[in-house]
């Protein structure tokens, strides 16, 4: 007998996407039913996803991507993080009175990177024009879409403030003055006349290639970055300092930063390698995580019973816990992966582990780095405060938070995308006047004290949390799988991978699975506090696991159930079947497939 899950792992062999939103999941299939590729496919979903989940992602924010292309037979890392504007020093940031960069306001932003990110694919993996892949955001921008409750309650919580100091994005999400209701549909015409302005400035030209590179031009070095220009130069905002401060974006900072691609960061795992990006995020977390359990017997551990949470909750305080001391953007600083993933560093980090809880940020010291540790170590005991997480994601916070959203897309030839876009949320950032969308504040995830590997520098990429994942098996490119999250991001995608690689779970199954979490490292937003020996669980792990939890020292928190993570997940056997899952929780992610 099957067991039950809360709903179908979806099977099939011509395509599958999924995401955090049903429509968009159901555009990315329309795109493979024109015969278009997952590429393209994934650009159309992520587009609509700015429209539909306009409080997790917009123009004016980021994204990383693991990819997989058939026709290369490579897996690569798109990254559309935007770097620091060139007026972006710690110098400038201090003498506004600051010691900590806000989580939202103009000084928070850096270069907005998603546009570029997916422009890029298109043009080097997918097939289709920059018409094709617009047109169903602007469909959903002029004629409307249903307004998610959360992004309603959203917008009435921030109604005043908007009303006050943002008059732009109170014009923009509170057309003729008053919030809009949940389900009602909601347009953003001002967003649909930029698309179609690009648009016409890509048809313009003759031929797809140049069509595209038209397009990034348009936002990059035309009217896009000269509006946004033309704002900054004289708009001054209230932020999360309490203080009103103008941004140091221009346009110059825009026209001279493209996207790139990169190789990915690897680690074998019981016959997977999993792709991640770089240490410019948390990507190498999971890899730490994985090489410190290593050496111990998850499969025979319960997968939802103390033993397997209290284990891999303690590795990822370990693993996290060198994220603050180690990473950085790896054009900048020397950044030790090669040590943190080696196995004699994992035997050494692997003894901490004991029975109880640990409460001590125990970052380990790297040959050569000790004088970065210390210091690193330093800052955070005076700089990083105890207390409740500013984390933008959690569904039992304020609605005021921003938070992402994740696509993964199969193709019938073997094409796959594993995306999580973020940034630009409508309660980041004013709305820029004429073009209906608000910039990024990844910034906040800087330090301000100098000589770190996140020390705020002009062109250095902030440590994204963003953080897609790709599996191989056996060497064969076979899982796209992520989450938002925030700092959870990791943790909630380990846990799921763990289950799924140990336990034989199939994707859904594995989803559906309780999940948990720690705050016990500092967290990447403002105002970057952190608590300490902190375990949050969702309720349906049951009385008997959680009293075993708290018994181990973990200072419990309980979820109510169905309450934490997003997770979604696509794969592709050997024999060319595709499957795919999406998380139940919050009733908007959703997976397609046949």
């Amino acid at each position: 007998m099957t067991a039950f899950t809360t709903r179908p792992e979806i099977l099939g062999t011509f395509g599958v996407v999924t995401s955090t939103h049903w429509i968009a999941s159901a555009v990315g299939m329309s795109i493979l039913e024109k015969g278009g590729n997952a590429f393209d496919a994934a650009v159309a979903t992520g587009f609509v996803l700015q429209i539909v989940e306009p409080h997790l992602c917009g123009p004016g924010g980021d994204l990383p991507a693991v990819i997989y292309s058939k026709k290369k037979d490579k897996v690569e890392v798109i990254c559309a993080q935007g770097p620091a504007p060139a007026g972006a020093t710690i110098e400038h940031y201090t003498a506004e009175g600051l010691s900590l960069i806000p989580g939202d306001g103009l000084l928070a932003t850096v270069i907005p990177g998603s546009f570029d990110g997916w422009m890029l694919m298109l043009r080097d993996y997918g097939s289709m024009s920059v018409r094709d892949v617009l047109e169903p955001a602007i469909y959903y921008a002029e004629h409307g879409h249903p307004m998610l409750p959360r992004v309603s309650a959203t917008i009435q919580g921030l109604a005043a403030f908007f009303e006050k100091e943002w008059p732009t994005s109170y014009e923009t999400w509170l057309p003729g003055g008053s919030a809009p209701q949940a389900h009602a549909n909601f347009r953003n015409p001002v967003l649909a006349e930029t698309w179609k302005r690009i648009i016409d400035e890509a048809e313009a030209k003759s031929g797809r290639e140049a069509q595209v590179q038209a397009a990034r031009d348009a936002f990059y070095r035309g009217f896009v970055a000269e509006t946004i220009d033309d704002y900054l130069k004289t708009a001054e905002v209230m932020d999360a300092s309490g203080n009103r401060h103008k941004g140091v974006l221009t346009a110059s900072d825009m026209a001279n930063w493209s996207a790139t691609i990169e190789e990915p960061l690897t680690y074998d795992y019981h016959g997977w390698t999993i792709a991640k990006i770089g240490p410019w995020g948390q990507g190498p977390v999971f890899l730490q995580t994985l090489s410190i359990l290593k050496g111990f017997d998850l499969g025979a551990m319960d997968s939802i019973g103390a033993d397997f949470v209290h284990t891999v909750v303690e590795a990822m305080k370990l693993a996290f816990a060198d994220r603050e001391v180690y990473y950085g953007d790896p054009d900048f600083s020397e950044i030790p992966v090669t040590h943190l993933l080696s196995e004699a560093y994992a035997a050494e980090r692997r003894k901490l582990i004991g029975a109880d809880a640990s409460f001590d940020l125990r970052a380990g010291i790297v040959p050569g780095f000790e004088a970065q540790h210390d210091l690193t170590m330093t800052m955070l005991g005076a700089d990083s405060k105890t207390g409740a997480v500013y984390e933008p994601t959690m569904a039992h916070l304020s609605e005021k938070r921003g938070d992402t959203v994740h696509i993964d897309v199969i193709d019938r030839d073997g094409n796959m995308v594993s995306v999580t876009p973020s940034g630009g949320w409508l309660q980041s950032s004013p709305t820029v006047p004429g073009l209906g969308f608000c910039l990024n504040s990844r910034a906040q995830m800087f330090w301000l004290k100098p000589g770190l590997p996140t020390s705020l520098a002009p062109g250095k990429r902030p440590r994204t949390t963003l953080t897609p994942s790709l599996g191989l098996y056996d060497g064969r490119p076979t899982l796209a799988f992520g989450t938002p999250g925030g700092d959870q991001q990791e943790q909630w995608q380990l846990s799921f991978f763990l289950r799924y690689a140990h336990h034989r779970l199939n994707l859904q199954a594995a989803i559906d699975q309780p999940l948990f979490h720690t705050s016990h490292f500092p967290a990447s937003f403002y105002p970057r506090t952190r608590e300490p020996g902190s375990l949050m669980a969702e309720a349906n792990f049951g009385p008997d696991v959680l009293d075993a939890l708290r018994r181990k020292g973990h200072k419990l928190t309980v979820a109510d159930p169905w309450t934490v993570g997003r997770l979604t997940a696509a794969r592709r056997d050997a024999d060319g079947l595709l499957r795919a899952a999406a998380t139940p929780r919050l009733m908007q992610a959703y997976a397609i497939g046949r």
